[in-house]
């Protein structure tokens, strides 16, 4: 049940106006079963002064493209009254008319673009107003007798309103309605949601909730647990096995829904989406249609239901149902966009964008991880419509043209044009070995910088957790992970690699850089260095890859493997023959990948550092020393004994590695594979020949 969020003590340090509008949409916002991601509006009428220093009434409304919860001042947009009441008069009103003639009454060219839905507000003689879209108020408004239910709960208080799409027409038949029943209290939209308003920001928050909850309360009183969604079809598998199949199936969907772009996945086994998939009436449900226009936007009209009886031993069974099922989506989505299309329209991807496996839960797909989670949290939303709706009668949804207009709205397709243009590795991910060590961790900046989502893998899991603390901390939730792995163990690797299918769906870019080094004189080099040197560096670099290559074949749109090898890998290293040869051994190794992945377009290219001390565990370590021993000079002279022996007289640092890998990684270098790239400052012994 939703609870009020108001605190008296928080709000009385707010200004009147604006930051009082800010924080109720910011408490509206938290709680999702009040008000979707990226929906509903919230509105607040006050004075203010003009730029002539004139005492004008305007009015602060959310602003196109953002969302309640995180919104700040910045992205309300404040309109003078005096010009926005005007319209009431008119008879109708075109989308692009309205919004043109808004962009005039803005108090502020800096101001967002007002909200499709701001007549609504400024048509109403209230001074707050709270547009939402709670769940049991959908499920009210998707229920076949929802208006005969309303009267149930809300006796003569409320004003129903068939579906109109949001603008001018549906903000004059709200206001209209309202004017004509002095009684209403609240406004029910069909297919769509609520209308509440309040004399002050406090008593209109406390409406919308009074309002929600009179709702929940009622539709509560009908469930039957054992009837919901027509009862226990599929019982849920173990959660170990949930997302042990998730994990092996998540690749296989990725490339299937990856066309002209590939797209990011999230798993999601909630309680709520294990009692929606494994019902009786999941099946039919699901593709009823969306319960509002704010759901259809990120989950299209239905998503893909996949017909498969839960059982642990038959992932293969299931890829195959997958690969079929999106197929088939594919197709059906393309007939639909052919049904319905207006000239100039030009079609989305056609994948879907939730998929829902009984047993298992729902997988999501986005062009980054936080569009896949909107998808998904919307689908929650969803279900809890579902649930409320087929408690009350029969669920609804919006007819398929309808649907189709919302989904290719051009106001819709505006707010898209807000987002941040893609960058050269958005909607990729890369998976970096040594993910906490100097190089790792700057080829993890340079690579989010442009949009990857990374997995930071390293046996110092502390080291690498704080590394993506950091990046999640500039760039967003979830842009990195960590994982611990030790490179020499085949097990370990594997579950690596199930732990980055789990959290994006699979892998584009690998990054073989785990190291360690030793020096020692041949003939005093031990059999236990020698295999150290070769399970690290040798057979660690062979697993990593190996795996990636396995992903990368089923996920079928390419990959691209950078190893970091050394100047040891072309120049024999004194005192260094353990690691020089293992070196050698990295650089041939990465050719041999790139021979047989050119068929399946993955690229294998290798480069060569020379001496990178900054951030590095291994210069850090004995490697040092006994560097420095070799060269007949003083550990901290090393620096400058390298700077000198560059024919650049320069040294290298971790970033220099991150803009090669970056390069090898790009489509820069889309037609090269099996290449090696010095960044040594130029050191003539180490010249390949």
């Amino acid at each position: 049940m939703v609870q009020s969020l108001w605190d008296q003590t928080a709000a009385a340090q707010l200004q009147s106006g604006l930051e009082e509008l800010v924080y109720r949409s910011n408490i509206i916002g938290s709680d999702r079963r009040v008000c979707n991601w990226g929906g509903g509006n919230t509105s607040s009428k006050t004075m203010v002064k003009d730029f002539r220093g004139r005492d004008v009434e305007v009015m602060f409304v959310k602003g196109s493209g953002s969302d309640l919860a995180t919104m700040k001042a910045g992205n309300f947009t404040g309109l003078r009254m005096e010009d926005v009441r005007l319209l009431f008069e008119k008879a109708e009103m075109p989308d692009e008319e309205m919004v043109a003639y808004l962009v005039n009454c803005m108090i502020d060219s800096k101001h967002p673009r007002a909200s499709i839905e701001t007549l609504l507000h400024a048509f109403l003689p209230f001074k707050h107003v709270d547009h939402t879209h709670p769940d049991a108020i959908i499920s009210l408004c998707c229920a076949d007798n929802g208006k005969e239910i309303a009267r149930e709960i809300y006796g003569d208080r409320f004003i129903w309103v068939p579906y109109v799409r949001p603008g001018f027409t549906l903000s004059k038949m709200i206001a209209e309605g309202v004017l004509a029943n002095p009684k209403a209290e609240l406004v029910l939209m069909e297919k769509h949601g609520l209308v509440t308003w309040g004399d002050t920001s406090e008593a209109c928050y406390a409406q919308t909730i009074a309002i929600i909850s009179e709702a929940e309360s009622f539709i509560e009183s009908r469930i039957n647990e054992a009837k919901i969604f027509g009862g226990v079809k599929y019982a849920a598998l173990s959660a170990g096995v949930r997302r042990h199949i998730a994990a092996g199936v998540m690749p296989t969907i990725r490339g299937a829904v990856s066309d002209a772009k590939k797209m990011i996945l999230t798993f999601d086994d909630e309680t709520d989406v294990l009692q929606f998939v494994g019902g009786h009436d999941a099946a039919e449900l699901s593709q009823i249609g969306a319960a509002c226009p704010d759901h259809l936007v990120h989950t299209k009209v239905v998503p893909l239901y996949i017909n498969w009886e839960p059982n642990a031993g038959d992932i293969e069974g299931l890829k195959e149902k997958l690969k079929e099922g999106i197929a088939a989506y594919k197709e059906q989505y393309k007939a639909y966009f052919e049904r319905n299309k207006n000239e100039g329209d030009v079609m989305f991807e056609a994948a879907p964008r939730v998929i829902l496996i009984p047993g298992i839960g729902m997988i999501n797909t986005g062009k980054n991880w936080a569009m896949s989670k909107v998808s998904g949290a919307l689908y929650h939303r969803a279900i809890a419509v579902m649930r409320g709706a087929t408690a009350l009668g029969k669920f609804v949804s919006l007819s398929e043209n309808e649907s189709y207009n919302v989904e290719y709205w051009p106001l819709e397709l505006y707010k898209l044009t807000l987002a941040p243009a893609e960058a050269e590795f958005s909607r990729k991910v890369a998976f970096i070995t040594g993910g906490a060590g100097g190089i790792g961790s700057e080829t993890a900046r340079r690579l989010v910088a442009e949009g990857a989502h990374v997995v930071l893998a390293d046996l110092n899991l502390e080291g690498a957790q704080k590394v993506a603390d950091e990046i999640n901390a500039k760039y967003g939730e979830n842009r990195a992970i960590a994982v611990k792995v030790d490179v020499t163990s085949e097990e370990l690797v594997t579950e690596a690699y199930a732990e980055t299918a789990i959290a994006y769906g699979g892998v584009d870019i690998i990054v073989n850089n785990a190291g360690l080094a030793t020096s020692s004189p041949f003939d005093q080099t031990s059999l236990k260095e020698w295999n150290l040197n070769m399970n690290v560096l040798g057979t660690g670099y062979f697993l990593v890859a190996r795996e990636a290559f396995k992903l990368m074949k089923t996920q079928g749109i390419g990959g691209n493997m950078v190893f970091i090898g050394s100047k040891n890998s072309v120049y024999a290293g004194k005192n260094a023959t353990a690691y020089s040869a293992a070196k050698a051994l990295e650089a041939h190794l990465a050719r041999c990948i790139a021979a047989e992945g050119g068929e399946f377009g993955i690229r294998v290219n290798t480069i060569l550092p020379d001496a990178i001390l900054q951030g590095s565990a291994i210069w850090n370590g004995s490697w040092r020393n006994e560097r420095a021993a070799a060269y007949g000079i003083e550990p901290d002279q090393l620096e400058e004994y390298y700077r000198k022996r560059t024919t650049l007289l320069v040294n290298i640092y971790p970033r220099d590695i991150a803009e090669g890998i970056a390069f090898f990684a790009s489509s820069k270098s889309e037609k090269t594979t099996g290449c090696m790239l010095t960044i040594d400052g130029g050191v003539p012994a180490a010249f390949t020949r």
